[in-house]
């Protein structure tokens, strides 16, 4: 049996190969663009659960959850 063992790079070395990826794939324009692109920021688990419960029929949820 072989083992194959990986070492991963450096943050800053993974960062550079990327960034330098995207400028060989997209160009210097493209690669900006993408990276400068506002991210949405995902819902935390509790907001989004909070959420689900406003909307929630206390009646029809629990004849779901007990038939």
């Amino acid at each position: 049996m072989t083992t194959i063992q990986h070492t991963y790079l450096q943050e800053d070395e993974l960062v550079r190969r990327a960034i330098a990826a995207l400028i060989r794939a997209l160009g210097p324009v493209e690669a900006t663009r993408f990276l400068t692109q506002p991210r949405s920021q995902p819902l935390d688990s509790i907001q989004r659960h909070r959420e689900w419960q406003e909307t929630l029929d206390p009646t029809q949820f629990l004849d779901q959850v007990f038939g």
